[in-house]
């Protein structure tokens, strides 16, 4: 049984069992991928899943239900199972449902045939084979990839809410390992996109031109220096303290922002927006997993903090309207905050610029242990990290085997130059991050 016909199914036992407030949230997709090492292909996938949640109001409580099972049969199960959940929960969270009749904001899907298995199959090996041409320090053990597949997303409620959008996505991936004979370093580079437009020869060019500036690296000096951060250094941090511009969070006392919209929480020159139709989004999305409209936004603008995001019940908690930013992390699980995405707005400056600004000091392309080395409710970060020396102006020596420290709140307000050179640096579905390179101020770096 198809989502419409359950749908029906859902609506009828709903309609018996006396329930008239209620929402079906769907999401679903396709996806096949396939990955090779040392010349042949070492993984292959193809996927169909998808399920749906129910939420219901009965005995005043909002109870939930979920199920992958789309039959006849499990419809009225499901209303069921949403019903006992209501009469046992404790929590006092308000139903809140959108109604039909919204304007959704237009907006261009992706619309490309999506290649066959086998292409992607000959694509992952061709990627292997240009990673070994590419260079000769290129070792057999460099990884390839390439996916494709569909994402579905359906609200459907009692309030005269029917709303839906399918998107179209495909991915290449190249990830060299390099050796001087001494070391091995690696790197990767994605595309994402029309899987017929995707760029293999730029992929593989850069993968390997990353890794091979890594080797020989040495280790720079401790002390409080200018940075320059990458956009894939600076997009991992900013989705690293994603977080802390969300109202749930807030609410809950998890955000050093709680309380602080209208207040100067960065540097003049930084504007944080948000945006679910972002050029390079893999995903543009027009509602947010409660139907409310999809906008872009800005978060922070000249470094004032203009909102928090909202969902439906956030919102009324705090007395004001929605972003439009609810969000589930998958069917079965309950609402709450995420950007779609967000992203740093670029300046004037191109990187060139922004180094010479720097004078002395580091680069930092490469960021790790964000998990355990970063407090997204404090701020407080002290992360292993990677790039080159910054002498003259201009890039110079590799270096490796240091940390970055500081806060991430005090970054921000030390941004002292905001580059042009925005790049998609974390994607993964509706939820993604980009960044420019950005001059920061008053960061501590620990070497020798």
């Amino acid at each position: 049984m198809n989502f419409e016909d359950f749908r029906k199914a859902v609506v009828a036992a709903a309609e018996k069992l006396g329930v008239t407030e209620y929402e079906l949230y769907y999401s679903g997709g396709e996806d096949v991928s396939a990955s090779a090492f040392r010349g042949e292909i070492n993984q292959f996938g193809s996927s169909v899943d998808g399920g749906v949640c129910l939420r219901c109001v009965h005995a005043g409580k909002l109870g939930y239900a979920s199920t992958e099972n789309l039959s006849a049969g499990e419809a009225e199960s499901l209303v069921r199972r949403a019903m006992s959940n209501a009469e046992t929960v404790e929590s006092d969270e308000a139903a809140v449902f959108v109604p039909g009749g919204q304007t959704y904001e237009a907006h261009e899907t992706a619309d490309f045939a999506l290649p066959e298995p086998s292409e992607l199959v000959k694509t992952a090996l061709e990627i292997q084979e240009m990673l070994r041409r590419e260079d000769s320090a290129v070792t057999e053990s460099s990884r390839s990839a390439a996916a494709a597949g569909t994402s579905t997303v359906a609200i459907f409620n009692s309030r005269g809410l029917d709303v839906s959008f399918t998107a179209k996505n495909a991915m290449i991936m190249a990830m060299p390992i390099v050796t001087d004979g001494t070391e091995m370093v690696n790197a990767y580079e994605v595309d994402r996109g029309d899987f017929s437009k995707l760029d293999r020869e730029k992929v593989v060019r850069k993968s390997v031109e990353n890794a091979k500036a890594k080797l020989g690296g040495g280790v720079p000096k401790t002390g409080a220096v200018p940075i320059v951060f990458s956009p894939d250094a600076m997009g991992a941090i900013l989705a690293t303290f994603a977080s802390s511009f969300s109202s749930e969070m807030a609410q809950k006392g998890l955000s050093a922002l709680a309380g602080k919209e209208g207040e100067t929480v960065a540097a003049p020159c930084v504007t944080l927006c948000d945006d679910p139709f972002y050029k390079d989004s893999p995903m543009p999305v027009p509602f947010d997993a409660e139907g409310s409209p999809a906008h872009r936004k800005n978060v922070i603008e000249n470094g004032k903090l203009l909102t928090l995001l909202y969902n439906l019940q956030t919102a009324a908690k705090a007395g004001r309207e929605t972003t439009g930013n609810a969000a589930k992390s998958g069917y079965a699980s309950k609402i709450g905050v995420q950007p779609f995405t967000m992203y740093l707005a670029p300046g004037a400056l191109s990187e060139e610029e922004l180094l010479e600004k720097a004078g002395e000091g580091v680069y930092i392309n490469m960021v790790g242990g964000l998990h355990a080395g970063a407090n997204p409710i404090s701020g407080d970060f002290s992360l292993q990290s990677g790039g080159f020396l910054i002498e003259g102006g201009k890039k110079t020596a590799p270096v490796k085997s240091f940390t970055v420290a500081g806060n991430f709140f005090g970054l921000l307000k030390g941004i002292a130059a905001v580059g042009s050179n925005i790049e998609l640096a974390e994607a993964h579905g509706i939820t993604n991050f980009a960044s420019p390179s950005v001059l920061v101020e008053g960061l501590t770096v620990a070497g020798k």
